[in-house]
């Protein structure tokens, strides 16, 4: 029996993307920018493609870039906002964004003042401080949507207000690679100027991702070439993945309220059976559905180590992580989890349970039933 449980690292592909990849590779494989036939063939499925992503956001496709993933559409954005960016700017983070935000932020402390978001035990930012924070100077605001390691989702929306209310020109960026396509976002009721987001996360392609920007939004490029993507993002179209991207997102958009549910009633089982079953145990995610994404479960137990508790449930088939795929071989302290203040008995014990498409209520049964079994055999060589 093999249950994956890691979707919030990647995903599966699913059939229906596989087999448009497969077409592309085979009868389309012609180059975008090229004139003949094949070229203008390649380049109507990219564009349908744009339209399937924009979809998702409620944007027009003209907003939407195409990108090698979430990663480097989190550089674009960052980089090509802080383009004339002076020694007396100042730029606002939290302290629990993913590597591909928060490194940059490090990076330009050498530049410029960074200010760092506190958090609550639930992940939530303090909105009096990041009105504190801004001021007449305040270049950047970039926040992620939800969490990639807990699932808390920010008030985007009162974020804006609040930040608009005090610098109208500040530039505003989302990490949305955890939310997209798992949580309803719109761009035209949530104003910010750059969305980044992700394939690989709804069981499209790895290597391919994206960046909403709107429409009055100008970036400096940090890439420069041809004219792909008007110049964001330069270089030959990764054509399958593209397409496969798109038909990822066709999926997701059919058939949205109905997995969005099915995900938060398998996150809401999980929860209640691991808390019945199991003691010294916490919950480090939002159960509601205002306040924690769908498919995120991240869950500490007291006195294991989280990394032996990953092993042992893939010696039974079942592959869950201890956070983010982008730092689980770091040997550091988990950043997220001590901005939440997680208590230190259970900072060690801690997995991530992501849920996705081809997860079942069958499978509860098996999975929880190990995880007791595995962090009851734990404790004990523990003791000794």
């Amino acid at each position: 029996m093999e249950i994956y449980l890691d979707n919030s690292s990647t995903t599966k592909v699913r059939k229906e993307v596989l087999n448009e990849i497969i077409d592309i590779n085979e009868n389309y494989y012609g180059n975008p920018s090229s004139i003949h036939r094949k070229g203008l063939e390649i380049e109507k499925k990219i564009t349908q493609a744009r339209k399937s992503v924009a979809k998702i956001l409620n944007a027009k496709q003209e907003e939407i870039y195409f990108t090698a993933g979430g990663t480097e559409s989190n550089n674009i954005a960052i980089y090509g906002l802080l383009g004339n960016l002076n020694d007396n700017n100042n730029i606002i983070t939290t302290k629990i964004e993913h590597p591909s935000v928060y490194n940059i932020f490090k990076y330009f402390e050498k530049k410029v003042n960074v200010k760092y978001l506190n958090t609550d035990e639930q992940g939530k930012i303090n909105l009096d401080e990041l009105l504190s924070f801004v001021d007449e100077n305040t270049s950047l605001v970039s926040i992620m949507l939800v969490n990639n390691e807990i699932g808390t989702i920010q008030d985007i929306n009162k974020v804006v207000e609040l930040v608009k209310s005090k610098n109208k020109k500040t530039k505003i960026h989302v990490d949305a690679i955890q939310a997209y396509g798992k949580i309803k976002i719109d761009v035209n009721k949530t104003m910010v100027d750059t969305i980044s987001f992700s394939s690989h996360k709804i069981h499209g392609p790895k290597g391919v991702g994206g960046l909403y920007i709107r429409h009055n939004t100008k970036l400096t490029p940090s890439i420069f070439g041809g004219n792909q993507e008007k110049g964001v993002r330069p270089g030959t179209e990764n054509t399958p993945n593209i397409v496969g991207f798109g038909k990822a997102c066709e999926l997701v958009y059919e058939n949205f309220e109905e997995e969005q549910k099915k995900l938060y009633d398998l996150k809401q089982e999980y929860a209640k059976r691991l808390i019945d079953e199991i003691e010294n145990i916490k919950i480090n995610s939002c159960l509601n559905e205002i306040d924690g994404a769908p498919h995120i479960l991240n869950v500490s137990f007291k006195n294991i180590r989280g990394e032996v508790l990953v092993h042992y449930l893939e010696n039974l088939g079942i592959y869950v992580s201890t956070g983010s795929a982008c730092s689980s071989k770091a040997k550091t302290d988990n950043r997220i989890l001590s901005a939440i203040n997680l208590n230190p008995d259970y900072l060690d014990g801690t997995i991530r349970i992501s849920l996705g498409y081809f997860n079942s209520f069958d499978e509860i049964e098996y999975v929880v039933k190990s995880i007791k079994k595995s962090v009851e055999e734990i404790r004990n060589i523990m003791k000794m």
